[in-house]
This record gives structure tokens, C-alpha cells and sequence, in this order.
């Protein structure tokens, strides 16, 4: 593998403005500069662009990668207050404004969970900007929960979904990055992570304050994303003319696309042995697959 595979990725920031407020977007450049960006790649809620380094740096030296955090993750900063959200539109336009500040060709955008979801709605509104893409177990709940997570009350009972009330009891402050890598390491979510990606999920994943390491995607913000269920995914892959290549999680899957999809553009598979976190757990198919999508 060459020295640029091999080197740290660059971080820049990609000014943001739209409905839902201004600020930066923080990016992790993988791979040559002078080359166009050939791959989006988007994170799972609660957590940042840089938990996937090992994932995606090795592919640095065949592609060039922007990988954002999210509104309300990592090192982005833009305005992101949970009170009174419904959707993710606000993700899906905040990756439409990353879009179109990427210079050259249309790109491969690749998403896990909230990721994948956000992407697909993104690509959907501009698919002159997007080549093809890879879903990571994107959520994508069954119709009649997508119609009744519309109604005018949904947004009322989402508030008491099991993991939105579990979410917002999360611990949100460290003594050390130690202390949270104790409480972490084989735990819950973060059960089979490799050390490396676990060390790298909290590196851009607490901030410094004056009373210690706080996690950088507050869990408020986080359940926010749990319980804001009122768009649409389904309108989004119908809409989208690209390929799109979904792998689903054999167990705890939260993508309703069936492997027999009717449309012709649509392909899904089953990952064997994989959960929701797949990519975390199965690194190197995860890595082929991206591989396939951008080259």
C-alpha cells in the first residue's frame, strides 16, 4: 500500500446554509486532493465520520472520499435542536448543499442507517449529482409505519419509543477518554468493534468542556433522530433513477426493502451473520463493497 493510503485524512469544512440554519460541516478528505471526489460516505446516528477510518482509508489510495459528520455529530457545527423535529429532511438537505459544493462529475454516495436513509432522500432531489449508491442497512420502515409516522400525533408517540427513552438516558460526560473506552469497549451497540474503531468513534465523539469529555451528538439530539420518522424513503427510492445496492443486516435489520424488489435499478441482499452495525463488525465486506460502488 502507498504512502498516501496510508496517511491521515485531511479535514476540511463545507459552509452549509439552508431552512434549517448556516454554519460548517466538517468533511474527512481521504485520498489525493488533486483528484475530483469519487465517494460520499455518510455515518450512522450517534456517531461521526472518523468511526469508519479503518474502513475507509485503506480505499484512499484508489479514491477520493469526503465523509461528513452530520448536523449534530463529530466536529460539524451547525444549529441542532431537537425540539419540535419531525424528519430528516434536514439531513438530507444539509448533504444536498455538500453536493453541490463538490466540484466534477456526478459522485457515488454510499450511508449507513440514518446515512443511507439521508443520502437516498438527498440523491432523490438532485440525482445530477449522484452516479449510484450504496445503502448500509438504511432505515427504511414498511409503508403503513411510514404513513402512520405522518400522522398528526406521530410525533407525539415517537416520543415514547423504547430507544428514544433509553437514548436520553444515556451517560453524556467522561472523566477521560480511558474512563469512556471502560464503559464502552464490548458493551451494548459496541460489542465486536475492533479497539481502533472504538479509540476512533471517540476521538471526534467527545468534546472538551469544563466538566470533562461530553459526547459531541448529545443525546438529545440523538433520540431526536430516533423519534423524527415523518419522511418518506419509499418516494425517495422509487424517484432516484441511479443503481442502488442495499445490504441489509441478517438480524435486527431496520430496512423493509425486500430482496426481491420489482424495481429494475434496486438490489438488495442479506449480510450473513451481520446486525445493525455490520460495518463495524464486518469491515472488509463493507470496504469490497464500496470498492465496487465508486470503481
Amino acid at each position: 500500500m502507498d504512502a498516501l493510503a496510508l496517511s491521515a485524512p485531511r479535514r476540511i469544512s463545507v459552509p452549509i446554509d439552508n431552512r434549517w440554519g448556516a454554519g460548517d460541516m466538517a468533511v474527512l478528505d481521504f485520498g489525493d486532493p488533486k483528484r475530483p471526489v469519487d465517494l460520499i460516505f455518510v455515518h450512522a446516528n450517534g456517531f461521526n465520520a472518523l468511526t469508519y477510518r479503518s474502513v475507509l482509508q485503506p480505499l484512499s489510495g484508489a479514491l477520493r472520499i469526503w465523509a461528513p459528520d452530520l448536523r449534530g455529530h463529530g466536529r460539524t457545527r451547525l444549529p441542532a435542536v431537537p425540539d419540535g423535529r419531525r424528519s430528516w429532511k434536514d439531513h438530507r438537505d444539509d448533504l444536498i448543499c455538500l453536493l453541490e459544493a463538490i466540484d466534477g462529475p456526478p459522485v457515488a454516495l454510499a450511508g449507513h442507517s440514518i446515512g443511507g436513509t439521508s443520502g437516498l432522500m438527498a440523491a432523490a432531489e438532485r440525482p445530477d449529482r449522484v452516479s449510484r449508491l450504496l445503502l448500509l442497512d438504511p432505515v427504511v420502515w414498511r409503508r403503513e409505519m411510514v404513513w402512520a409516522m405522518n400522522l398528526p400525533l406521530a410525533g407525539l408517540l415517537s416520543q415514547r419509543f423504547p430507544i428514544v427513552a433509553n437514548t436520553l438516558r444515556r451517560r453524556a460526560l467522561f472523566d477521560s477518554r480511558e474512563q469512556a473506552m471502560g464503559a464502552y469497549r464490548g458493551r451494548g451497540a459496541f460489542k465486536g468493534w475492533p479497539d481502533m474503531m472504538l479509540a476512533d468513534y471517540l476521538a471526534d465523539g467527545l468534546v472538551e468542556t469544563d466538566c470533562g469529555l461530553e459526547l459531541a451528538c448529545a443525546p438529545a439530539w440523538e433520540a431526536s433522530n430516533y423519534a423524527a420518522q415523518a419522511h418518506d424513503p419509499w418516494r425517495a427510492l422509487a424517484s432516484y433513477p441511479g443503481a442502488v445496492r442495499i445490504l441489509k443486516a441478517e438480524t435486527g435489520a431496520l430496512c423493509a426493502v425486500a430482496p426481491s424488489s420489482r424495481r429494475p435499478n434496486v438490489e438488495a441482499e442479506t449480510v450473513a451473520g451481520g446486525g445493525h452495525l455490520f460495518p463495524m463488525t464486518h469491515a472488509e465486506l463493507t470496504r469490497d463493497a464500496l470498492l465496487d460502488l465508486a470503481v
